[in-house]
């Protein structure tokens, strides 16, 4: 499952490819798709918060355990 960062980056993405967009209909999606991966990144982040043990992100951070698998 993608972090609360990664949803974020791709929001920006949809705003500075709106930016390079003249206005119109493409634009207008472009900036409702920006709104979605910002409201998925706060329902994640509200998710980790309830369920700590879902935090890919801290997950990737941890050290592997010593001793293999």
């Amino acid at each position: 499952m993608k972090t609360a960062a990664e949803y974020r980056n791709h929001a920006r993405e949809c705003r500075v490819l709106a930016q390079q967009m003249p206005s119109g209909e493409q634009r207008d999606q472009l900036l409702e798709m920006a709104r979605t991966w910002e409201s998925l990144a706060e329902t994640r982040e509200g998710l980790v918060r309830n369920h700590p043990e879902l935090d890919t992100a801290r997950a990737a951070r941890r050290p592997a355990p010593a001793g293999g698998l």
